[in-house]
């Protein structure tokens, strides 16, 4: 996956539990999980921006794009 999800390092900062961001963004627990392991294929705009509140941020603190490398070339 080339955009990684920093979810885990933001609550660490912010010393915010899972269980307080999914209350205070109103994403389940699961779908949460989802996002902060890199599972997830998208996010919402208005979600993006709701975890940028909660964890008074950039959406550039929680999301970085690192270029895939093919090996088979």
């Amino acid at each position: 996956m080339a955009v990684i999800v920093h979810i885990d390092v933001m609550l660490a900062k912010r010393k915010m539990s899972v269980t307080e961001l999914s209350e205070s963004v109103g994403i389940t627990m699961a779908n949460l999980s989802i996002l902060k392991n890199g599972k997830a294929k998208a996010i919402r705009l208005s979600t993006l921006d709701a975890i940028c509140k909660a964890l008074d941020c950039q959406p550039g603190d929680i999301l970085e794009y690192q270029e895939d490398h093919d090996t088979d070339e």
